[in-house]
């Protein structure tokens, strides 16, 4: 075969096509190979539309060709809606015509075992010889609403077509990708694009995304997968919607074991580590929906666009305990219900002497008597310009009959003194009155607490987008500064190790020494020490660097020093020096007469500080990723960790190290502290450099203890571990 494709990344021709086949169409327009030629025609698609069936010369009122060698042109777009055995043949054939694009809606692939991925794997090997690309097996479609372009059989559709507006969604599953595009129109989401991926022998849900993102003519996008194999395009998509100020809002489900091995069931793709995937998520600013009406709902919000730069939200109800229950949930999610000003206080007891002014306003049902009195306690809150947002909560009074008109312009002409300040109402009324307040830029929900959560997501959203402004690359400069290089009791080397992954790693086990000698080039900071080879040495380099001292077995393979008793901490005489090593060296051979040993590592005491773990992790998804979170014998009972896709900056570290109770301890607790925050933060920031120069090599390692020491100290890596993979 020959590549008579464009480039492979160009997905226009999926998503934009000027002619479609259909390879099995069907003049019976209930069935899969006839729905898409109902729906094109009823939507008015108005590319070029060839029906490929060997057995009718017309298809629904169509002329139909024998082949698609029949064709008169090389069509953009061909939908394979054949039986599984005839799908390799059929798309071979479609390559062979120059077709740029095809959707296989056939299933009976790779879900259904080793015979259907050999089948599977030579329809990627067609898609890799010839830059056609294909979308599925065991997908439900595409569509362009916009165009009227819907390459789908989606039953869906027979409840009425999509309006294209601002959102697109992107989905793995086909039966969900399609509950959620009638949804979506139901809650007044104009989705314009809507791609099904199924079993992802070419096209993924990340390669779209990245499409997506690039769009002009989208706004918002919704995904939804089961699983991820292509890392690199996932963040390439996520760091793109997030340069361009595009919210993400996605849905990752495999959380559970159960989940997990349904996925691999279901699409055949690995689900990954949860927890990574919740990381590179906040990483990213990507909202994580963990339902269908939470995935809505942000979306719903998003599309208005309005992002609240700050949490602080202003909470405005007839109801004084719906007040209060809104508070409740925006401190739960994060918001800050921060009171009005004295001055905008005093204006609003004068207006309304029985509101509550402070924040929630409860501006009471004596308000409805005087509906103007409505916009004038809405504009003193806008005109403060202390919140961002304000959250609203009318109920039904809302719709009631003499109350929509009046109510409705009020709103709009307070929310004119400050356009900018995100306005949520919470309200239950008919589509037809709720579409009046969308009308003026509000969004309506009729759950305050959804109202609330939804203000909360918009906030992370404009703090995602403002933290990247100006693209920033997410990894550490080469060279960077190390916050703590003048610290005492550690040592850096000026040189980061961030050239040739394979640099320095040796296959087999690396030693403690070793391993903090790998990393102290690469700037993380380690403890100063010596290797001493007999008691005496060690003794020297006792007295020299002045006790009490560490001392601790040093020894490729043994992981796990504490545990053999190979640690003795707090020596501090010369006799104790070398009892110390006797005691350790003599442990080790007791355990294993074979294992080889360095010797002894001696370091002097560090005290005053915080133990922290650092750590990397290569995940089967992300690859090497970056874990953070309170060290010690005890991080295993404790569970405070975070992570991050490495590389990222000092930024991203602290943001990190925000969302661990870690983090607030080294801010400072009961008198305790600050401690070296920024020290920290460049050290995990390193640390990710290092492993994302060396993933191929690191199969994972550890640093724990890492001592974070009062503020202007900086910190120092006591202990480290790194395992290897074999050289490729």
């Amino acid at each position: 075969m020959t590549n008579t494709a464009p480039e492979r990344h160009a997905l226009d021709a999926l998503l934009r096509p000027a002619s479609i086949a259909v390879i099995g169409a069907s003049s019976d327009p209930t069935r899969i190979g006839g729905r898409p030629i109902r729906y094109l025609r009823a939507a008015r698609y108005g590319g070029r539309i060839y029906p490929v069936n060997p057995r009718h010369a017309e298809v629904q009122g169509l002329t139909a060709f024998r082949r698609i060698a029949d064709v008169p042109e090389a069509p953009d777009l061909a939908i394979v809606a054949v039986p599984a055995p005839s799908v390799v043949e059929t798309v071979e054939a479609c390559a062979a015509r120059g077709v740029r694009a095809a959707l296989v809606f056939s299933a009976g692939f790779a879900e259904m075992g080793a015979d259907g991925r050999r089948q599977q794997d030579r329809l990627g090997a067609v898609a890799a010889a010839t830059g056609m690309r294909i979308v599925g097996p065991n997908c439900l479609g595409v569509y362009n609403s916009e165009l009227g372009a819907y390459a789908t059989f989606s039953t869906t559709l027979e409840d009425g077509y999509p309006t294209p507006g601002g959102v697109a969604l992107v989905s793995q599953s086909g039966a969900y990708g399609s509950h959620l595009s009638l949804l979506a129109r139901k809650r007044n989401i104009d989705i314009r694009y809507w791609v099904t991926t199924g079993n992802e022998v070419d096209v993924s849900v990340p390669e779209v995304l990245g499409w997506l993102a690039e769009q002009d003519d989208v706004a918002v996008i919704m995904a939804h997968a089961e699983g991820v194999t292509d890392r690199d395009a996932l963040l390439r998509a996520l760091r793109t919607a997030r340069a361009r100020g595009k919210p993400v809002v996605f849905q990752k489900v495999g959380v559970t074991e159960i989940g997990a091995r349904a996925v691999q069931s279901h699409t055949a793709s690995l689900a990954g580590a949860d927890p990574v995937y919740e990381a590179a998520f906040r990483q990213f600013g990507v909202h994580r929906a963990r339902d269908t009406d939470e995935m809505l709902d942000i979306a719903y919000a998003a599309r208005f666009g309005l992002f609240p730069a700050t949490p602080r939200v202003a909470l405005v109800s007839i109801s004084g305990g719906v007040g209060v229950q809104m508070a409740d949930a925006a401190v739960g999610f994060g918001l800050d219900v921060a009171p009005l000003g004295e001055a905008a206080q005093a204006r609003l007891k004068a207006a309304l002497p029985y509101a509550s002014p402070r924040n929630p306003v409860d501006i009471t049902a004596q308000a409805l008597n005087q509906v103007d009195l409505i916009g004038d306690n809405l504009g003193i809150v806008f005109e403060e310009r202390r919140h961002d947002a304000v959250v609203a909560f009318f109920t039904y009074v809302a719709a009631a009959d003499g109350m929509v008109e009046p109510l409705r312009r009020a709103i709009e002409a307070a929310h004119a003194r400050r356009p900018e300040c995100l306005l949520v109402l919470s309200i239950v009324a008919p589509p037809d009155v709720v579409r009046q307040y969308e009308a003026i830029g509000c969004p309506v929900f009729e759950d305050p607490t959804r109202a609330v959560r939804a203000v909360a997501a918009l906030h992370r959203f404009a703090r995602s987008f403002a933290a990247h402004a100006g693209g920033r690359a997410d990894g550490p400069a080469l060279g960077a500064t190390d916050h703590a290089s003048d610290r005492p009791a550690s040592r850096t080397v000026d040189a980061p190790l961030l050239a040739a992954p394979a640099a320095g790693l040796s296959d087999g086990p690396v030693s403690e020494r070793e391993a903090k000698r790998l990393l102290s080039m690469a700037g993380v900071p380690v403890v100063e020490e010596e290797l001493a080879r007999t008691a005496d040495e060690a003794a020297r380099i006792a007295a020299a660097f002045g006790r009490p001292v560490a001392v601790k077995l040093c020894a490729p393979g043994v992981l796990h020093k504490t545990e053999l008793g190979a640690v003795v901490l707090n020596v501090a005489t010369e006799d104790g020096v070398r009892a110390a090593y006797e005691t350790v060296t003599s442990r080790a051979r007791a355990a294993d007469r074979a294992a080889p040993i360095e010797g002894v590592l001696i370091a002097p005491m560090v005290s005053g500080g915080i133990e922290t773990i650092l750590g990397v992790r290569n995940d089967p998804t992300f690859g090497p990723v970056v874990m953070f979170g309170l060290g010690g014998t005890l991080v295993e009972v404790i569970d405070d960790v975070s992570f991050r896709v490495a590389p990222f900056d000092e930024a991203e570290a602290r943001r990190m190290i925000g969302e661990t109770r870690a983090g607030k301890v080294l801010h400072g607790v009961r008198g305790r502290g600050p401690y070296d925050v920024a020290a920290l933060s460049a050290a995990l920031a390193h640390l990710s450099a290092f492993a994302a120069a060396h993933g191929d090599r690191i199969d994972s390692a550890e640093v724990n203890p890492f001592v974070v020491l009062p503020e202007g100290h900086g910190a120092v890596a006591l202990d480290a571990v790194i395992l290897t993979r074999p050289a490729p």
